[in-house]
């Protein structure tokens, strides 16, 4: 699973709970880990591979994000970022949009979006790893084919924030935080069965699924194809929503309201 002694940036998706995962990075012995809901994974790992924890990276407040902080912070000492405005239960230095923090043992630096609507204070980080590939830590605001439940947020905060994700580079890896996949796909086919990119999509996370493989991660070119929630103008999508609405929706915001009541009652 983990080659501790690459001379590359290893990313790995760490199973949690039922359905979340806790992204790790490690490079040359040390390690860096996004949202741990549970300290155990991580704890097990840094053992077994003898890897320094450099730093912990949250995106929002959730339990299943932040419950594993202070059990890693008291093992490791690692510097803890996270958003500047929710209440987390350790954070040294707190990140709002266009800050950048620096790992230097991974030689990755990350700029912060603010991606408000899942909870008020949500933020991603992007950055460009050392193979060249951008990847984006987008917590609960885009999923595989879905998006984040609207807990402290807006449709048009929303809206806003999937923006600033559909506009990074297409290959750039989308590390969400949830094993939602296939649950998203289901509804998404019900909302585009005519879209073939969609059709295959399903087919490959099944297969992958019943492999015991994760999904994730997947890229910005993936959703702005196969995402309801990326598509609110196309006609296809839009049409659906209207349908499902029962009334003409005439702007962005409208039909992605209608999208998450659909998906929030499928």
């Amino acid at each position: 699973m983990i080659n501790p002694d690459s001379s590359r940036t290893q990313l790995i998706p760490v199973p949690a709970f039922s359905d979340n995962y806790i992204w790790l990075l490690c490079k040359g012995g040390h390690a860096v880990v996004v949202d741990p809901g549970a300290s155990e994974p991580i704890e097990k790992l840094l053992g077994q591979y003898h890897l320094t924890l450099d730093a912990i990276l949250l995106t929002h407040h959730h339990p299943d994000h932040v419950g594993g902080v202070k059990a890693l912070k008291a093992l490791t000492n690692a510097k803890v970022y996270g958003p500047l405005g929710e209440t987390l239960p350790v954070c040294d230095e707190g990140l709002k949009e266009d800050d950048n923090i620096t790992l230097e043992n991974l030689g990755l630096t990350l700029s912060i979006l603010d991606i408000p609507g899942h909870t008020a204070g949500h933020i991603a980080y992007f950055g460009y790893l050392d193979t060249g590939k951008p990847v984006v830590f987008c917590g609960d605001t885009l999923f595989a084919a879905g998006c984040g439940r609207l807990f402290e947020g807006t449709p048009a905060q929303m809206v806003n924030s999937l923006a600033k994700l559909k506009v990074l580079p297409l290959e750039t890896l989308v590390c969400c935080a949830h094993e939602y996949t296939l649950a998203n796909l289901r509804w998404a086919l019900q909302v585009e069965p005519g879209n073939t990119a969609l059709q295959q999509r399903w087919q490959t996370a099944q297969r992958q699924r019943s492999e015991g493989l994760p999904t994730l991660p997947s890229t910005i070119g993936l959703e702005l194809e196969t995402n309801p929630f990326c598509r609110p103008l196309q006609q296809s999508v839009s049409d659906a929503a209207a349908a499902y609405a029962g009334e003409p929706l005439t702007s962005a915001v409208a039909v992605f309201a209608s999208l998450r009541e659909w998906k929030n009652n499928f």
